[in-house]
């Protein structure tokens, strides 16, 4: 018998199918914002590698001025940062100083910035002051960007003794530059690695600013990425519980077998439909209870029920590079 629907259930009917293509629609739709300017961007791996690298510089740098200057020293590394060349040009402040150093044989360029706080504080220490005595924020002279320069020269010396593990390179200070120079050696669009420090002296502290282009900063990076993929990381908590769980849910094939016995060419071209071959093991000893190829039970021959089983007696050891054993 035809059953006939009502208007009611029509309109019923197609609701219901137009809620569930939207639902549908929703479904398939996963939409999420990109921020371009992050694409590429340093992982949190590449992050952690090049500041312990860096870590060690700033060390070695601060054990070098301090033993020069015979005050305390220290140099903390503060940020590690891939930007565009514009915006970390935007960082810096008017009155400040600016170098450059040479990085061959790929023949690049990398920008020094230092914070005029510190860099009067070490001319006077240079010169046999105190370096406590406050300075109102100038130009340089050349004398002390001079002086200064030793600074700088020492600094492209630890850089390089740091770096020359990862990567075989020159540097080298190259000059003083000014904010108009400076803002040409790169393009604005192009990224560079931007290394942030903090350096204290018993009465002045300040920042110390590095920016490697795209091109040093990625030799750099490959090399980084071969050198400590080879150490052995330590997995977290969780990653060892999830291998676990998926470890018990791993099937392996076992095998009851008796272990192998040497026969000679004779004794193998003798065998027949019938024959008996005796093997040197007695009817009441353990057998071999392979697992994945690997004996790791003694264990007995059994029946259980329809169905053949083993009886384990005790484990065994397995030893490094030993054969699979079966027959």
């Amino acid at each position: 018998m035809r059953k006939i629907l009502s208007q009611e259930e029509i309109d019923a009917l197609f609701s219901a199918a137009k809620g569930s293509q939207k639902l549908a629609s929703a479904r398939r739709k996963n939409v999420q914002s990109c921020d371009l300017r992050k694409l590429g961007a340093l992982s949190a791996d590449q992050v952690r590698v090049v500041t312990t690298l860096h870590e060690t510089f700033a060390r070695r740098l601060a054990n070098s001025l301090g033993a020069y200057f015979r005050v305390g020293f220290e140099m903390n590394l503060v940020s590690v940062e891939q930007i565009l060349y514009a915006e970390f040009l935007s960082r810096l402040p008017d009155l400040t100083y600016l170098a450059t150093l040479r990085i061959m044989p790929i023949d690049a360029i990398a920008t020094i910035q230092a914070d005029l706080s510190l860099v009067f504080p070490i001319v006077e220490l240079v010169l046999g002051g105190s370096g406590a005595d406050p300075v109102e924020p100038r130009e340089l002279t050349e004398i002390e960007e001079q002086i200064f320069e030793t600074v700088a020269c020492q600094l492209a010396r630890d850089l390089r003794t740091t770096w020359a593990p990862v990567l075989d390179i020159d540097i080298q200070f190259n000059q003083r530059q000014q904010h108009a120079q400076i803002q040409g050696l790169l393009l604005p669009t192009e990224k560079v690695l931007s290394l942030t420090f903090e350096i204290r002296l018993p009465d002045a502290r300040g920042t110390l600013n590095l920016a490697f282009p795209a091109v040093v900063a990625n030799a750099l990076l490959r090399k980084l990425s071969v050198l400590w993929s080879h150490f052995e990381r330590i997995p977290s908590r969780a990653a060892r519980r999830q291998v676990q769980a998926r470890l018990l849910e791993s099937r392996f094939a076992v095998d009851l077998c008796l272990p192998p016995s040497p026969l000679s060419i004779r004794e193998v071209v003798a065998l027949e439909l019938g024959k008996v071959l005796v093997l040197p093991k007695r009817v009441h000893e353990p057998i071999h209870l392979n697992v994945a190829g690997k004996p790791m039970f003694k264990a007995y021959p059994i029946r259980h029920g329809s169905n053949r089983g083993a009886r384990i007696e005790r484990r065994t050891p397995l030893r490094a590079g030993s054969k699979v054993e079966g027959a």
